[in-house]
């Protein structure tokens, strides 16, 4: 029998990660009872019909009372605003996480209003385009990398806190890196961030251009622009907090990504086709290194029939 390893789960906000998290906790073994607290009351009414939670509240700080977890799943923005609402309820050596995909600063924000907590932060690399409560499920996590990214602390219940929490991760399917902060923000920004600003821009032009109607656009859509138009389909407000938040990071990699790709555009004019060439296939052997480390699959169509 699996060991229950928080007796009772709070979670804030009940969109694709957070409903994953109830269903992955759920189906593991590894959490007692389950609040939830969610601002949209359209959303609460749909978990209490979806019946994963045991309570429902528009209030955080009534679903955090007595809680030994806290995930806080909003928009990355509002996880600050959401830690101070939960504030009032939280306990004493409760631990309090995150599943927002940017870091800087979110852990000194959620300290600074919950002193007496165990305070990690947490990002589940894991998604769909898909939002809402009924978006998630409990393989979501399943191969997946979660960063942790504890504090400084080194204290023995501190350290003991993270232990338990990755201990949860990994029951729920995901694979655990510790890192801190500023490097998660950097590595993210590269592998997450600057493909999804990517994906808008191409989306964006192609609806813009006058010389192609948006029915063709659709009509004669290729593997390619399919795949970014999935990118581009992800939920807006959190992605409008990602950049605004991770600006930095992203200005830095983006200065460097213009630059290869003024690069590319002088050896298409110039007709340097090897060059293009060891480019193109120096990140083919990439994409297969992704394939191989199980973070993607190499069915046709990449498995998009799937819903993952």
């Amino acid at each position: 029998m699996t060991e229950i390893l928080y007796p009772k789960l709070a979670v804030i906000g009940c969109g694709l990660i957070g409903s994953s998290v109830i269903r992955a906790a759920r189906a593991s073994g590894v959490v007692g009872e389950v609040w939830v607290a969610d601002a949209n009351a359209e959303h609460r009414a749909e978990i209490e019909t979806l019946g994963y939670a045991d309570r429902v509240f528009a209030d955080p700080a009534e679903a955090v009372e007595g809680a030994d977890l806290v995930v806080i799943a909003t928009p990355p923005r509002s996880i600050a605003a959401a830690a101070a609402a939960c504030a009032p309820g939280l306990k004493p050596g409760v631990t309090v996480t995150d599943t927002g995909s940017v870091k800087g600063g979110i852990g000194e924000a959620i300290s600074a209003v919950a002193p007496t907590a165990f305070v990690i932060p947490g990002h589940p690399i894991a998604g769909t385009e898909y939002s809402g409560p009924g978006a998630g499920f409990a393989t979501l996590f399943q191969n997946r990398w979660t960063i942790l990214c504890p504090s400084e602390r080194q204290d023995a219940d501190y350290l003991k806190a993270v232990e338990r929490l990755s201990a949860v991760w990994t029951a729920l399917g995901a694979n655990v890196e510790v890192m801190d902060e500023k490097h998660h923000d950097l590595v993210l920004a590269v592998t997450s961030h600057l493909p999804h600003l990517i994906a808008y821009n191409i989306v964006g032009t192609a609806a813009d251009l006058e010389e192609v109607t948006q029915g063709e656009v659709i009509k004669f859509s290729a593997s390619g622009f399919r795949d970014f138009t999935r990118i581009a389909a992800s939920d807006p407000v959190m992605w409008r907090d990602v950049f605004l938040m991770n600006k930095d990071a992203v200005l830095e990699i983006l200065g460097r990504f213009t630059e290869d790709l003024q690069a590319l555009s002088r050896a298409i004019r110039w007709g340097e086709g090897d060059r293009l060439e060891e480019l193109f296939t120096r990140t083919r052997t990439i994409r297969r290194s992704i394939v191989a480390a199980g973070q993607e699959s190499a069915e046709p169509n990449f498995g998009r029939d799937r819903k993952e």
